[in-house]
């Protein structure tokens, strides 16, 4: 934890007055910000697209989707508005209904984006999956969902679908958009066939409009539902955590298979009128500065994964670019080092704005916001509407703790709009959630005296030590100081003396090499910054870390590995270690 503060001063924020805000705030007044449809009904494509065009503003660039190829295609509000039209005149006359799950297996393509809001125009819900999935990831998610219809390419749906498409009995169709493949209908001809008209579903605020599937540490991935009323929170949030203004360049880099890449990839920029960036290409040092600059982004939201990767690269790789347009940088995933928020205020001018959210919230709840100051390290202050807390479980009693720096469980008053609805098919385990009043996180975090909180850990991450309490974040991040650390991951191995000593995973620089000496020299840092009782007591070098698609470093998996254990859900690991 830093002592460090990176004071702001930014009177033309969205929310330049956090206290005034929050004080004021009522999520009755943020839904009334929307239009709503006739008799109190909500339609999250309705507030994302149509209620723009019909304000005058669809000739704006709602998407620019820039090809691997680097060639560029614009969808504007009215195209969107046609597009999805179209999308759901097709779910209609394939007897898709209201209700039905559509499940989307495609790369960042605008195929997807336009998929998933007919999906959710239509009255159907969608359902995104990653495109490196596996047939059985796949296979399981629809089978839990009851996926009634899919939509991806010929090339995925040979090489993962059809396979298994005979286990998923609810599967009535499937579309590919590049021609068509045994057993599935091409999308083009039918889009080109339909009308570009179409009354949007009447859905209510608690229909359910999303579902996303969550890794679980062991057995089967979860799926969370969330309803249309959720557009309420991505609208809010867009605009005081994210700072969206209407006609901001807005690059969100999360792929929409993770459910960032959909509340804040789809949902939150075009409610906010945003005009989104996406590029269908993965991490690419070069491409990445090149869009920054040549597309003029404003608003820029990425994950710890590819910062630490831009640090890596070194500031030689920025070159003679400049970014004069960026206003706003933010991220999420996993918690941000502290050394990453102060490189983006050196490099950029700015800090990276750290966040926290999961799947189940459906939104961001905690946040670094752009007229307050940053501590860097730490996730910021609240929502206004959301009330956060650290609590003590104990049986049946949660216990607030209100002294500063108290470690316990993060902990939210539930009723915010994107809160999830359930675990499908699993209303014993949802239920086991909210507990006291409270909805319980189960990350283990820390609030300072000035109302900021501290991200400490999973509770089944926290490693006690000879009667010492160990947040892996707190050591990650001292080791993340040292010069030839790019990446670090720690786990608390058993020990018949201490009960657990810490053991830490370093992933280096180039131009480093996984030396003794660079070992000893690892450990001495660690112990300077820490003590002895907290520092590392053994270091394991790792060319790579095993992450999630969505970039979070799974600690689990290196502690299973290490002991012989059960892997678990495995089937969102996006890079194995070597």
């Amino acid at each position: 934890m830093t002592d460090q503060r990176i004071t702001k001063d930014t009177a033309d924020a969205n929310m330049a007055d956090y206290a005034a805000t929050r004080a004021a705030f009522s999520w009755a007044d943020a839904q009334a910000r929307l239009a709503g449809l006739p008799g109190s009904h909500l339609n999250i494509a309705h507030e994302a697209i149509d209620r723009h065009v019909a304000a005058g503003h669809g000739t704006q660039i709602a998407l620019r989707w820039i090809a691997k190829s680097g060639a560029c295609t614009d969808y504007t509000y009215a195209d969107l508005a046609h597009q999805t039209n179209r999308f759901a005149n097709v779910l209609r006359a394939r007897g898709l209904q209201p209700g039905d799950k559509v499940y989307g297996l495609l790369g960042r393509v605008p195929e997807l984006y336009i998929a998933a809001l007919g999906t959710l125009k239509a009255g159907c819900v969608f359902c995104p999956l990653f495109s490196a999935f596996g047939p059985e990831p796949i296979q399981a998610r629809m089978q839990i969902g009851g996926a009634n219809a899919l939509i991806t390419s010929t090339r995925l749906y040979k090489r993962k679908v059809a396979g298994i498409r005979d286990t998923v009995e609810t599967l009535k169709e499937v579309f590919t958009i590049d021609g068509a493949a045994s057993g599935t209908t091409e999308l083009a001809p039918l889009m080109d066939a339909a009308s570009d008209t179409f009354t949007t579903a009447q859905t209510d605020p608690e229909d359910p409009a999303l579902l996303h599937f969550t890794s679980g540490t062991t057995g089967k991935p979860k799926g969370v539902v969330h309803v249309h009323q959720a557009v309420v929170a991505h609208d809010t949030t867009g605009r005081l955590a994210l700072d969206l203004r209407p006609g901001d360049i807005y690059w969100c880099t999360a792929d929409p298979g993770w459910v960032t890449g959909t509340s804040y990839g789809i949902i939150a920029p075009l409610t906010n009128r945003a005009t989104m960036i996406v590029d269908e290409a993965e991490f690419d040092v070069s491409r990445w500065y090149d869009i920054l600059s040549g597309e003029s982004v404003n608003v820029w939201y990425t994950a710890p994964t590819a910062i630490r990767m831009l640090m890596k690269a070194g500031a030689d790789a920025i070159g003679v670019r400049a970014f004069p347009d960026l206003r706003f940088m933010a991220s999420v995933g996993e918690p941000l080092n502290p050394e990453a928020v102060i490189w983006g205020a050196e490099t950029f001018g700015m800090p990276f704005h750290d966040n926290w959210w999961q799947t189940e919230t459906g939104g961001i709840m905690i946040a670094n916001y752009a007229a307050m100051d940053v501590k860097p390290g730490s996730m910021g202050k609240p929502l206004p509407g959301i009330e956060a807390g650290i609590v003590e479980v104990n049986g049946d009693d949660v216990v607030e703790l209100t002294e500063p720096m108290a470690m316990g469980e993060l902990a939210l008053r539930p009723g915010w709009p994107s809160m999830m609805r359930g675990y499908l098919h699993e209303q014993a385990r949802y239920e086991k959630c909210f507990k006291g009043g409270w909805y319980l996180s189960g990350d283990l975090a820390m609030r300072d005296a000035d109302g900021y909180f501290w991200f400490v850990g999973r509770a089944d991450d926290l490693i006690k030590s000879a009667g010492h309490l160990i947040g892996p974040f707190e050591v990650e991040s001292a080791l993340m100081e040292h010069d030839a650390v790019a990446e670090v991951g720690v786990i608390g191995l058993p020990d018949d003396t201490a009960g657990q000593i810490v053991k830490a995973y370093v992933a280096l620089k180039p131009g480093h090499e996984p030396t003794e000496d660079l070992r000893l020299d690892l450990m001495g840092h660690a112990r300077k910054r820490l003590g002895p009782a907290v520092a590392p007591k053994e270091i394991a070098f790792r060319q790579n870390l095993p992450k999630t698609r969505s970039s979070k470093i799974m600690r689990r998996l290196l502690k299973a590995r290490e002991m012989g254990l059960p892997e678990g859900d495995i089937s969102t690991l996006e890079s194995d270690e070597t």
